[in-house]
């Protein structure tokens, strides 16, 4: 009987080994995916940038056809000034509606289950 533990004792723990490997290998690819998956969207966060700056030049370009080029790009800097601007406040009211971060229903339900528990654990005593 000794013989037969000592042998499963082994088999899991071998066992075990073998899926810390194979999910540590599962973890290494996915890493790497993940890692290049990353890489890809920054440089789609980059181009969209740079989209986005050929746009603004475009808006300058076409108002400087019928204004002053210096009129056209301050025109268009205190319109992309002004959207800034509004998105800032916005952000700063989110920013101050989320705060703090605390969870604080999962507070309360876990202090409420502590006071279940020790009232439970009390009332144990008192059998």
């Amino acid at each position: 009987m000794g013989a037969l533990v000592h042998d499963l004792t082994q088999q899991v723990s071998t066992l075990v080994r073998d899926e810390l490997r194979l999910a540590q290998a599962e973890l290494t690819r996915k890493g790497k995916r993940a890692g290049v998956g990353i890489g890809l969207f920054s440089a789609a966060g980059m181009l969209g940038y740079f989209g986005l700056a050929a746009l603004i030049t475009t808006a300058i370009l076409a108002l400087a056809l019928v204004l002053p080029a210096w009129l056209a790009a301050l025109i268009v800097a205190v319109l992309l000034f002004v959207g800034a601007g509004i998105a800032a406040m916005v952000g700063k009211s989110n920013v101050q509606q989320a705060t703090p971060p605390v969870p604080e229903e999962a507070i309360e339900g876990l202090k409420e289950d502590v006071a279940t528990v020790k009232g439970e654990h009390s009332h144990d005593h008192t059998r």
